[in-house]
């Protein structure tokens, strides 16, 4: 089997891309029992590549089903856990930006009662 490329694997459709998965495990079944039975150094060498292949293959697959759960979630009030941004844990449950500045009604009335003095200085 010819080295898979992973463009050409984005072009097909998820029933395509598990059809060609399991076209792969069961050749790499067949290259592991020609492993052990003592098979043709060019066998041992695709073992490789399959392993490669089907790591591609289920790279791409994987890519499809979260691009596809993100264009579901997409306008929704709540996000999947695993769809929403890592970042870091301190960063996720730091304050947002507007929950930072925020004033309680009693801070608000000091701040317009006594508002910050002005001095005129000069020299």
């Amino acid at each position: 089997m010819v080295r898979v490329k992973a463009y050409e694997l984005r072009s097909k459709t998820s029933k395509e891309l598990l059809k060609e998965l399991d076209e792969l495990k069961a050749e790499l079944a067949t290259l592991r029992v020609a492993k052990v039975s003592g098979g043709a150094a060019s066998k041992l060498a695709k073992i490789k590549i399959v392993r490669k292949g089907i790591a591609r293959i289920l790279t791409v697959y994987n890519q499809k089903q979260k691009a596809d759960a993100r264009k579901a979630c997409k306008g929704k009030k709540f996000v999947p856990l695993d769809l929403r941004p890592k970042k870091t844990r301190a960063i996720r449950r730091a304050l947002k930006v507007e929950q930072k500045y925020m004033k309680t009604p009693r801070q608000k009335t000091k701040a317009s009662n006594f508002p910050m003095r002005r001095f005129a200085v000069t020299m």
